[in-house]
């Protein structure tokens, strides 16, 4: 039997741990995204569940609030989608990154047409599940916000993808108000934040269970 060199025994469960760290960092890493990705796709195919089951007619999407002057289904569909894809955008360029979200690319098909705004949610999810999985959640961004003075926020991918998920279900929100103008009934968990929806018990509901 091969004496094991002097010294080695005890650096060996040092040398497990740290690798174990390692490996479970990486894990953890996989599982923010993962989980991240999930609530993505959950949060924009309520927004296209919204367009197959419950719109139904072009001019329903640019009816103006009386509540919420200014507003339209149609704008907040698209508002909330240039969110995820502004994100996109910048993760992917070259670094450093820089994100800014008062970018406005106002008046798209998807403000006023079911199929454009259908095919525009359906696209932002291919680019989601393409890009996310690949990522790093700790990837610095640099955030630009108007306010109405320009301000530099030190970010990252994770944090402004948790974000964007979350923007999405408070323009869900409004959107919510306007289809009630409409006459238009919503699934009961359409526009509530998920830790709206633990509290109130509502397991059923795709964002309503903890998983903690």
């Amino acid at each position: 039997m091969t004496a094991m060199p002097s010294g080695s025994a005890s650096r060996l469960p040092a040398m497990q741990t740290e690798q174990n760290f390692e490996e479970s960092s990486v894990d953890a890493e996989e599982s923010t995204l993962t989980q991240l990705l999930q609530v993505s796709r959950i949060v924009l195919r309520q927004g296209i569940d919204l367009l197959d089951n419950h719109i139904t007619s072009n001019d329903q999407l640019t009816v103006h609030s009386q509540y919420l002057p200014g507003s339209t289904i149609g704008k907040h569909l698209r508002h909330s989608r240039d969110h995820f894809e502004l994100l996109l955008d910048s993760i992917k360029s070259s670094p450093p990154h820089v994100l800014s979200y008062d970018v406005r690319v106002r008046n798209t098909p998807m403000e006023q047409d079911c199929e454009a705004a259908r095919a525009a949610l359906l696209e932002t999810i291919q680019h989601l599940e393409e890009v996310v999985p690949r990522a790093d959640p700790s990837t610095p961004i640099t955030l630009q916000a108007v306010t109405p003075f320009l301000h530099e926020f030190n970010t990252s991918f994770g944090r402004e993808l948790w974000f964007a998920g979350l923007h999405c279900v408070h323009h869900w929100s409004m959107v919510r108000v306007i289809a009630g103008e409409l006459n238009i009934k919503l699934s009961d968990d359409f526009g509530f934040a998920p830790s709206t929806l633990v509290y109130q018990g509502r397991d059923a509901a795709p964002l309503g269970k903890a998983k903690i």
